[in-house]
Parts: C-alpha cells; structure tokens; sequence
C-alpha cells in the first residue's frame, strides 16, 4: 500500500523546506511543526478507534444576502485559510513525473473515468465532491478561481502510479468555481489504504488557465472523510481491505490531519445505495 506523505529526502530538504514556510506566511505552523517532528523521527502508527470528532463536521455552505452590489460572504468561512499540506508522492502535477494538468480533458467534472487516448472506469460507492472555495480574510466566494483534484480508487492504488493502474488517468480532474466560489465532482469514495486515513486531495488555482498551464498554487490541501461514512462504505463489496486499515488508524494519529482537522473534515450525507455527497467550504 501507499505512504501518502513526503519521501525520506534527508534533513537538507527538510531544513529548506522550513527556510521555504517561514518565508512564505501562507504556509501554516502545522507544516513547518510536521517537517521538524518528520526529520527526528520515523511516522509511528498508532491503531485506536477514530474519536467522536470524525463523525461530523459544520463544513457546509450557505449564502448570506449583503446589500445590493456586494459580494455575500459564506457561512462556514471561518477566516482561517486551510492548511498547506502535502500533495504526496501521486500528484499527477509534473512535480513527481506525469502531468495530467497540460492534457486536453482534463477540465471535467464526473472524474470515474479515465480521458484522452484511455479508457479505463473507476468502480465504488458513488461520491459527488461538493467544495465552495472562498478568500479566508473576509469570506467571499473566490469566483473564477480552478481546483484540481485526485485520490485512490476503491482498492488504494493512484492512476498513473500505482501497480495496475499506471496507464490510466481516471480520479482526477479540475473544475472553475462559479460566481458563488462552488463547484462540483462526481466520482467514487476512496479506499482507506495502509498508513492513511481516507481523503481527498486537492490544490487550488487563481484561475483556469494558471490550472491548465501547471502554474501557480494557491494552496496544496486535503479532505478528510468522516468515520461513519467510511464505515458505511468500506461494508459494500470491493472495499473488503479498507475495514481493517481503517480500523488501525485515526485522524488523531494521521501523518496530515493529527495536528488538526477542523477546516478539513467534509459533512458527507446521502444513502450508500444512491450514493453520498460530501461537503466542504475551502479557505484560500
């Protein structure tokens, strides 16, 4: 299975690494606090129940009415951006090897199957991806701007990577935001795979074309999903090896979400039998 964080590159990485956030203040204490624990010490996994925190999240958005002219704020804009995290070692983004981004087909909204001159299909429990993304500072809709989003299919292997998979580009696609900061994927839950919990990764974009181009990020994140989705999910059939890695991990114990979750747990509902959606307001 993966190890979904930064590969060993040594202490000299992790030391610019450091210089590279305290120069850059939208890089949160988090980070630099994970590459200080990462260049002391091995990631120790812990197997314990997930804590009653995973079970819900006030991440949904809604709309306040301004007067007339003004952009409205969003509910759920807590006026803290959302972390900077890693984008593991599968981004897809010409940062480790393949870069879907430059390829025609990419902009797409139902992500399950792969594009361009591949054909495979992505199979799992439905999922639509529901993400407003919005300015930290005052809460209002980031219109125009273009997220990019990846993550396993149902066995935990990443297109373009993984052992069977490497010929296909399938759970991965970007979508622009619409003058309300939403906008929408259609995909299948991701598998919980040794070492991590289940989540999405993203990396926001000012706009399409910086998108598209593999230019400049606004932020590298990821979703968290909640326990009792997962639990729902991973008894349905193909998901058979998710029950026991995500019975040895937590989102207190994760390597990305144990410093915190708050601004990246999704609220997910629906039916499995007519698939889930799964909500969260995006901070830039």
């Amino acid at each position: 299975m993966h190890d979904d964080g930064l590969h060993d590159r040594g202490l000299a990485f992790d030391l610019a690494t450091l210089r590279s956030r305290a120069l850059n203040p939208r890089l949160e204490r988090r980070g630099a606090l994970r590459v200080l624990a990462g260049a002391g010490a091995g990631l120790v996994l812990v197997a314990c129940g997930a804590d009653a925190k995973t079970a819900t999240s006030s991440s949904t958005s809604t709309t306040s009415t301004t007067a007339s002219g003004a952009a409205p704020t969003v509910a759920g804009a807590t006026g803290v951006a959302i972390p900077d995290e890693t984008a593991g070692p599968f981004p897809g983004d010409g940062s480790n090897g393949p870069n879907v981004l430059t390829q025609s087909g990419i902009v797409r909204r139902d992500i399950r199957s792969s594009f361009g001159s591949l054909s495979g299909r992505a199979e799992g429990v439905p999922l639509s991806v529901d993400l407003t993304v919005v300015s930290a500072s005052d809460g209002k809709p980031m219109a125009g701007a273009a997220l990019y989003l990846w993550h396993c299919d149902r066995g935990g292997g990443y297109s373009l990577y993984s052992s069977g998979v490497a010929n296909e580009n399938y759970l991965r696609g970007v979508q622009e935001a619409g003058s309300d900061g939403q906008l929408s994927f259609t995909t299948v839950f991701p598998a919980a795979y040794s070492g991590r919990w289940p989540h999405i990764h993203f990396e926001v974009y000012p706009s399409l074309t910086e998108a598209t181009s593999a230019g400049s990020r606004l932020v590298t994140s990821q979703l968290a999903l909640p326990k009792d989705a997962c639990d729902r999910v991973f008894a349905t059939t193909g998901y058979e090896q998710s029950i026991a890695n995500l019975a040895g991990s937590s989102l207190d114990t994760d390597m990305v979400f144990r410093d915190g979750y708050d601004t990246q747990l999704a609220s997910v509902s629906g039916a499995v039998s007519a698939g889930l959606s799964a909500s969260l307001v995006v901070p830039v």
